[in-house]
């Protein structure tokens, strides 16, 4: 983002169809505070473009010949500063989309989600939240259940305090940390630590997999 006046999300968009490449640009593009800065057809190109244009957020095919949106995630998600990686999926229960999430995916839609909700989906990844397509959301939770119990997010709600509990379910309904904390009467200071032990505790990497570890938990 840009320092100083109105913030600009960069964003980079990652898919071997070129048709949803110019579809995604000419929905983002009527946003005024979303800047299209590049594009890559394939994840090799996605990791050399990430590197070079320095995104904020990437939207990122998972599915693409050669080297898969998961491979380019993990790549890019590893380096200093890394961009926000979404995750696209034109399939309402793909094991890819657990393995993007795993690999660092704060979040993951579905190709046909709406203009403006993909536009919205940006501006809170951009800024720190995650975004959870309901399309797939519970046949993510499935494959996680189908894993082998060494793989799978650790639930571990029960080892949670009562305020943290109250901070993961925020979170999973999509909350802030400044919302967060005028929910909670703190500061977002606070919620931003929260979060981080949170994550500790229950073995996770990001916002969106709390909340799928807190849906995974409900009952129904």
């Amino acid at each position: 983002m840009t320092a100083g006046g109105p913030m600009t999300i960069r964003v980079l968009l990652v898919d071997d169809d070129a048709l949803v490449r110019a579809g995604l640009r000419l929905m983002l593009r009527s946003a005024p505070d979303i800047d299209v800065v590049g594009e890559a057809g394939d994840g090799a190109a996605a990791i050399t473009a990430a590197a070079e244009l320095t995104p904020d957020v990437i939207l990122m095919d998972i599915r693409m010949p050669g080297t898969d949106g998961v491979t380019a995630t993990a790549a890019i998600t590893k380096a200093a500063a890394a961009p926000r990686v979404v995750a696209l999926t034109t399939f309402d229960a793909d094991e890819l989309v657990r393995q993007a999430i795993t690999a660092g995916a704060v979040g993951y839609l579905v190709k046909d989600t709406p203009p403006a909700e993909i536009i919205s989906a940006v501006r809170a990844v951009a800024a720190g939240q995650g975004v959870l397509s309901p399309a797939v959301t519970r046949p993510l939770l499935g494959l996680l259940h189908e894993l082998p119990p060494a793989e799978r997010p650790r639930p571990g709600l029960e080892a949670l305090t009562e305020r943290e509990r109250a901070v993961a379910l925020a979170v999973t309904d999509g909350a802030t940390n400044a919302e967060i904390a005028r929910q909670l009467y703190v500061s977002a200071a606070t919620v931003k630590a929260t979060v981080s032990r949170i994550l500790v505790k229950l073995g996770l990497d990001n916002r969106v997999q709390i909340a799928v570890v807190v849906r995974g938990s409900r009952p129904g």
